[in-house]
C-alpha cells in the first residue's frame, strides 16, 4: 500500500523525516524531492565495475547548466530522508521526464531503515538546461509487512554527498 500525501504529512517528523519539509511540494501521495547545485560526471568514457570510477565535481549555477546527451550525471536531492518503517521509492517526475530528462533511471527502490540524500541518476535525451532547487522527482512510501531488517549497508547509508557506484567494493576480498 502507497501512503497518501496527508499520511505523510501525519508522519512527518515522527516515522517519516524530510529535511527541509515545505508543504507546498506535498502531492496526493508523494512528496517532491529539489535537486542540489552539484553534479558529479566520471572522466572516463569507459568504466569498470571493479574499479573506483573518477568523477569530477559540477556546480548547476543560478542560471543554469547545459547538460550533454550521452553522459551520465549524478546529483543528489537537497532533501535528506529517513524512516524505518516504510519501503521509500523515488521516481522522477512527469512534467521532467517530458522533456526527456530521466532523473532516477535504475534504482529507485530504497531500503527500510535507508538514512540520507538520494544519489540522482540523470540521462537526458536531448541537451536540456537544469536548474539547481528544481523539484525534479518524487519520493513516496509502501508499507511493509513480515518482519525485516533495517537497510545498513556502509556503502550508502548516512551520506552527505552524492555517491558514486561503489560496487568496486563488492569485489574486494573475493
Amino acid at each position: 500500500m502507497i501512503l497518501s500525501g496527508k499520511e505523510i504529512k501525519n508522519k512527518i517528523g515522527n516515522e517519516i523525516i524530510i529535511e527541509p519539509y515545505e508543504e507546498t511540494q506535498l502531492n496526493p501521495n508523494s512528496y517532491n524531492l529539489r535537486l542540489h547545485n552539484e553534479l558529479l560526471v566520471y572522466e572516463n568514457n569507459v568504466l569498470d565495475m571493479k574499479q573506483e570510477n573518477k568523477a569530477k565535481r559540477l556546480i548547476i549555477p543560478p542560471e543554469g547548466l547545459l547538460l550533454e546527451t550521452g553522459k551520465l550525471y549524478l546529483g543528489r536531492t537537497v532533501e535528506y530522508t529517513k524512516t524505518d518503517k516504510y519501503v521509500p521509492m523515488l521516481e522522477g517526475r512527469s512534467s521532467v521526464g517530458r522533456l526527456g530528462l530521466f532523473i532516477h533511471v535504475t534504482a529507485g527502490f530504497g531500503d527500510v531503515g535507508f538514512s540520507g540524500f538520494w544519489t540522482l541518476e540523470i540521462f537526458c535525451v536531448q541537451p536540456i538546461r537544469i536548474y539547481p532547487n528544481v523539484e525534479i522527482c518524487q519520493i513516496y512510501y509502501h508499507s511493509i509487512e513480515g518482519e525485516y531488517e533495517k537497510y545498513i549497508s556502509g556503502k550508502y547509508q548516512y551520506n552527505t554527498d552524492i555517491q558514486p557506484s561503489l560496487l568496486f567494493k563488492d569485489f574486494q576480498g573475493k
